[in-house]
């Protein structure tokens, strides 16, 4: 039986490859966006709402108008550095809007909600495989706010019954293979857009933050999933709650980590081109290396990461990222 689902955060880069990934599994997807990062090209598989997160009416009238059957949750502050910097905002965003869409949603009579966390809740633990049950311990406001809002979750369970799926996750990658969404952001932060972009000239040189890591190149390490794969993940939690299986936290990885220089060079291999680079000093609030696992997502949901090798991921990029881009 098809649902509507209201994805929050779906004209941006994960938000829109969920909205494909619904339609495509037969249901309707409703993007709820205020475009401040997101772009409207990126809105093809479903209405489009333009609302903000802290606009109570907004948000009531989105349900009122288009009556999901179920919130996904993608909408968020989510730039480290930023969050360092101004804590504030991002309790503000992050929380309260948070905060103002579950509620909203309970008022409504919607009770299933997936939610797009972080592994930054984890913070800082080298050597470490993260799984759900690691302790959360969040360098930042970031990481922090999106604890704060797994937390609002919980207690919404005990109070009104909302029943919800969680996936942390670290690193996204990639693009849809047919090239109808893909990654943009301005300005751009994450590393692969970013090193394509030093590929083909948009940037001079990619910049690597902090070379002085305790790491076997210097660089940091991170666990890197395909978006297609990430989302595919989304659909499941869906279809979990649609089957009466309660509330349910999940990671999302591959269990292996790639430093930024082992990214570097992959993206060399693939492209068949150089990538300028200039070394420059760390971003506060990373932490050395994040890697998670995903063995309760796969037995559970039977999910797999299929597409999630850095070449695939970098492949897929290298071909939105010639051929794409958005226009507002």
């Amino acid at each position: 039986m098809p649902e509507k689902v209201l994805v929050t955060g779906g004209a941006g880069y994960i938000g829109s490859h969920a909205c494909k990934a619904l339609a495509r599994a037969g249901h309707i997807p409703v993007t709820f966006d205020n475009f401040s990062t997101g772009w409207r090209d990126a809105v093809r598989f479903g209405p489009m709402v333009e609302g903000d997160l802290l606009d109570r009416g907004a948000l009531d009238a989105a349900f009122e108008k288009h009556r999901p059957d179920a919130v996904m949750h993608f909408a968020a502050l989510s730039q480290v550095g930023e969050a360092v910097r101004e804590p504030g905002l991002y309790w503000r965003v992050n929380v309260g809007g948070s905060l103002n869409l579950i509620e909203a949603a309970l008022a409504a009579g919607v009770k299933r909600f997936v939610f797009s966390s972080t592994c930054a809740t984890y913070g800082d633990q080298d050597g470490v495989v993260l799984t759900e049950d690691t302790p959360q311990a969040p360098l930042n406001a970031y990481g922090a706010s999106k604890r704060a809002i797994e937390d609002m979750l919980a207690d919404f369970a005990v109070s009104d019954g909302l029943e919800s799926v969680i996936f942390r996750y670290f690193n996204v990658a990639g693009a849809d293979p047919e090239g109808e969404v893909g990654e943009h952001h301005q300005p751009e932060t994450h590393l692969i857009p970013l090193i394509l972009d030093a590929v083909d000239g948009r940037r001079p040189a990619l910049t690597i933050n902090g070379t002085d890591y305790p790491t076997a190149d210097g660089t940091c390490i991170r666990d890197y999933v395909h978006v297609m794969d990430l989302v595919e993940a989304h659909v499941a939690g869906l279809d979990w709650l649609r089957a009466g299986k309660g509330s349910r936290v999940f990671c999302l990885g591959t269990g292996t980590g790639f430093s930024v220089r082992e990214v570097v060079a992959e993206t060399r291999h693939v492209t068949n081109r150089t990538v300028p680079m200039q070394d420059g000093p760390r971003r506060p609030g990373d932490a050395v290396t994040l890697v998670c696992g995903s063995e309760r997502a796969r037995t559970e949901l039977g999910w797999q990461a299929d597409r999630s090798t850095m070449a695939q991921m970098i492949a897929d990029a290298w071909r939105w990222h010639q051929n794409g881009h958005y226009d507002r």
